[in-house]
């Protein structure tokens, strides 16, 4: 599962492929796209049965891969495919679909103990890097050569802008009309078609209205009883809406912890981010190198990195002061810490870093990381090392 564009359908023709090379008879391959209308209404074993018959196999049940894409058009699909892998243990049944609301949801009712679900998430910079066929040994190169920081910036600031989808990515046409086919292909589809109904969500112009407003601040703290008074909107239903859009793949949700890396016991406040930066120039406007609104789309592509890396993952916020990313682990105890710049200011002005050296040394931490523009380098703070990395190469490390 995952989001829209993504690639889901194209990882499973690999699949395909790859199993023909392997040896596989094509026979044996079963690929149906449930959202064909000729599939309306079709229950998966007729499918299954359809495709034996089809290939001359009507009594044959093993050695069989069988792929059912977008399965969540169908009505009662985990239903069906319980079945179908309780009566046939030796065939292999693979389904993908972007509703992740609903597939989620169904999965862990009717599938435990059966299916196992996989994400597949937007592209990574490294990905995207790789897909352009654009990177080269001076990007992934000395971060004191300042060409090659430079150069890597670029693209960077092109993956911020275009850089979450493979088919954006590859695609000089569609870059330039981004509107129509993030916004009505990825986010729309979303919003309007893919179940809002299982949330319990009638009003869909107001979760429209609210994702809007989400998604132009993303990175920013934000509060339910802030949003409630503003909107007029109760906060049990901001809640449930948030819900749905992060089960949707279009936002993730950031806790907090205080200066002793602990949960709030009643959290009034967390940070919200796009899953993939590119959304919100698709929304909007593509961003500049220099315009102020940057550091908050860096901040998302760093968290967005970090979380495709595994749970634990918080900012840290008390009474005057505040760290953008921190890992804490199942004992709750602060693992590292980074502060997320597109500037090049604090290396030379340690006091803008005092929040982020006083939680370090609070726990104990010898090292944490401050992302810049262009410097790399690296400080002793008040006892605690500070390493200094371009942000663009911090996300490409984090996604290799």
């Amino acid at each position: 599962m995952g989001p829209r564009r993504v690639g889901k359908t194209v990882l499973v023709r690999h699949v395909v492929r790859e199993l023909i090379r392997g040896g596989v008879q094509p026979t044996r391959l079963c690929y149906v796209s449930v959202d064909h209308p000729l599939y309306n209404g079709r229950r998966l074993d007729e499918l299954f049965d359809a495709f034996r018959e089809a290939a001359g196999l009507p009594g044959v049940a093993d050695n069989l891969f069988v792929f059912f894409d977008e399965i969540q058009y169908l009505r009662d699909w985990e239903v069906h495919l319980k079945a179908l892998v309780d009566q046939y243990p030796d065939v292999r049944f693979v389904a993908s679909g972007s509703a992740a609301a609903a597939l989620r949801l169904k999965s862990l009712e009717s599938g435990a103990g059966r299916f196992t679900d996989f994400l597949l998430p937007p592209l990574a910079f490294s990905e995207y890097l790789a897909l352009t066929s654009r990177v080269t040994g001076e990007e992934r190169g000395d971060a004191e050569d300042e060409t090659s920081v430079a150069r890597l910036n670029e693209r960077f600031v092109d993956y911020l802008n275009v850089g979450g989808y493979p088919e954006v990515a590859l695609n000089p046409a569609v870059q330039a009309d981004l509107g129509r086919f993030v916004k009505a292909d990825i986010i729309d589809k979303v919003l309007l078609r893919d179940l809002p109904s299982l949330y319990g969500i009638q009003d869909v112009q107001e979760l429209n209205a609210l994702f809007t407003a989400l998604a132009f601040n993303t990175g920013e703290e934000i509060s339910l009883e802030q949003i409630a008074q503003r909107s007029g909107v109760a906060k049990n239903t901001l809640k449930r809406y948030i819900d749905y859009l992060v089960a949707a793949f279009l936002l993730r949700v950031l806790h907090r912890v205080d200066r002793s890396a602990r949960r709030f016991q009643r959290a009034t406040a967390f940070k919200v981010h796009l899953t993939n930066p590119s959304m919100r120039a698709a929304l909007f406007a593509p961003v500049g190198a220099d315009d102020a609104e940057i550091g908050k789309l860096v901040e998302t592509a760093v968290f967005a990195h970090h979380a495709q890396r595994g749970a634990g993952l918080y900012y840290a916020r008390w009474k005057g002061g505040e760290v953008d990313l921190v890992g804490v682990d199942a004992l709750q105890r602060l693992s590292w810490a980074v502060e997320v710049k597109w500037s090049d200011r604090p290396v030379d002005r340690p006091e803008d870093l005092m929040a982020l050296v006083r939680l370090a040394s609070e726990h104990g931490l010898r090292e944490v990381t401050v992302t810049t523009r262009t410097v790399t380098a690296t400080r002793d703070i008040s006892g605690v090392r500070v390493r200094f990395v371009p942000a663009a190469q911090y996300c490409l490390a984090l996604g290799v």
